[in-house]
């Protein structure tokens, strides 16, 4: 029986807080009219909410007739979480709050050099950096998610890296939590990548997603019936391991004249080595990302990284080149985040975890 009580308890405060979350700001009446709960039994879970932390009493509407009703709402800002986008040539930390909603973003550059203790600290210091200019207390901080270059297992260790030196084997997972003593999550930049996009970006209304991280180098990341697709070792979406595709080498053949915002500018004005390279660049990331749409036949394809500034400069020939490479092309767009959506994703991973191990959603 007692078993039973608990069940029906977490039950209760698990539709309530679903409830307060979805609502912003709600009245006890409202609360019971969505649960199907008693008033009184809304009223016990909102006391013992209160006492977590989660929730707050909203003082009376002042232009209410009459007794005001009793309004609460989720707290938000009773814990937060953090994104981190570990790159080659950047660190980026995007903090959020219990909702999602970002509230402060630190950027640094890190060397591509850089050995691994090197970028890993630059990474505490950037995550650090960022919790302390919002005044945030480390123990506020409840989960911290990271996403790199590489293979991630599972475990959020990297199991292969080509791109960065020493990175095979660092645990990212592990040192992530013990820069604020909370949990540690890593996965992969492009997996991170479709999931903000997913979440909030260009592929909110579709569940099969090919996502294409376009810059000095090319990844990709794949959601299935909006889930992401990792595979059993966590190579899913690794296309460019395979050389014929030509991702290797696509991002330096298209620099050899340029920083790439002077050839997507001077490929945009009509000069025509510069269409020539982009043109060139769009068939290599055409070739893989072809294949991805043939294996997966997906409702979308999402084109993100430092090239996606590019727009249509850069999708015109894709389009045209994934034309002749597949039996079907599904819609092609820009990613709505550029190179902000690691660690976007970043933050929903955390969030997830938070969801479901904390809040018990």
């Amino acid at each position: 029986m007692l078993g039973d009580a608990s069940l029906v308890r977490k039950v209760n405060t698990q539709a309530t807080l679903r409830a307060l979350r979805s609502e912003g700001v709600t009245t006890l009446t409202r609360l019971g009219r969505i649960t199907g709960l008693s008033r009184q039994t809304v009223e016990a879970v909102l006391d013992e909410l209160g006492e977590r932390g989660w929730v707050r009493e909203v003082p009376p509407d002042g232009g209410a007739m009459g007794r005001p009703a009793r309004r609460f709402a989720f707290r938000a800002d009773a814990g937060y979480v953090l994104g981190v986008d570990v790159g080659a040539n950047k660190i980026l930390v995007s903090l959020a709050d219990l909702n999602g909603q970002v509230v402060a973003s630190e950027r640094a550059l890190v060397e591509e050099a850089a050995s691994a203790p090197e970028r890993l600290a630059a990474a505490e210091r950037t995550a650090l950096a960022c919790a302390d200019r919002f005044g945030i207390a480390r123990s506020r901080v409840w989960a911290v998610a990271a996403g790199t270059v590489g293979i991630v297992d599972r475990s959020g260790r990297v199991t292969l890296s080509l791109v960065l030196p020493g990175w095979t084997g660092v645990d990212l997972a592990a040192h992530a939590g013990r820069w604020f003593g909370c949990k540690g999550l890593a996965d992969n930049d492009a997996n991170l990548a479709a999931l903000a996009e997913h979440w909030c970006g260009s592929a909110q209304h579709t569940q099969d997603i090919v996502y294409v991280l376009a810059g000095r180098r090319a990844g990709a990341g794949i959601l299935i019936g909006g889930r992401l697709h990792r595979g059993r070792s966590g190579g899913a979406g690794e296309i460019g391991a395979l050389r014929q595709v030509g991702w290797e080498d696509a991002g330096r053949a298209l620099t050899e004249k340029g920083s790439p915002d002077e050839v997507f500018a001077a490929a945009g004005a009509g000069e025509q080595p510069a269409v020539d390279a982009v043109d060139s660049f769009a068939w290599n990331l055409a070739v893989g990302t072809s294949a991805l749409i043939l294996a997966i036949d997906p409702d979308l394809v999402v084109i993100g990284g430092g090239y996606a500034r590019a727009g249509e400069v850069l999708l015109a020939p894709l389009r045209r080149h994934l034309d002749d490479l597949c039996l079907s092309v599904p819609e092609v767009v820009i990613s709505t985040f550029g190179d902000e959506s690691v660690a976007l994703g970043g933050v929903r991973l955390a969030l997830d975890h938070v969801e479901r191990e904390v809040l018990g959603l």
